[in-house]
């Protein structure tokens, strides 16, 4: 699988069920609020590590923190960035997470285990 057929099949599969934030999801912007689980079933794909960021004093600030990765063939790649529009938050200073950190919240866990069945659902 290539980043581009990954982030394609991310806007079938990602809904109002697996965003961190239901509320403000739409059919329009379908990633948003799903950079956590995005990240996690990205790293079984491709590997690499979890990057993280502080969105706190962004206009993002709600959603606290933000989460993408670093492939080792490809780098560092965002598959959620669009979630941002035309604003997406600049000077962000990341840190490397380990998948057990996301993984300890349930939330965060029950979301990335319905992502990660829809994903094998559509690529079986």
């Amino acid at each position: 699988m290539t980043p581009k057929t990954f982030a394609d099949l991310l806007l079938r599969i990602c809904d109002k069920e697996t965003s961190q934030d239901p509320d403000g999801w739409t059919k329009e912007n379908p990633l948003w609020g799903h950079c956590a689980v995005v990240a996690l079933l990205a790293q079984d794909i491709f590997g690499g590590e979890i990057l993280r960021a502080s969105l706190e004093s962004t206009k993002f600030a709600k959603m606290r923190s933000h989460y993408w990765n670093r492939l080792s063939v490809f780098g560092e790649v965002d598959f959620t960035g669009k979630q941002f529009g035309d604003n997406y938050p600049r000077g962000l200073e990341p840190i490397v997470r380990e998948r057990a950190y996301l993984l300890s919240n349930p939330e965060t866990k029950r979301r990335y285990e319905l992502l990660a069945k829809r994903f094998k659902t559509q690529t079986a």
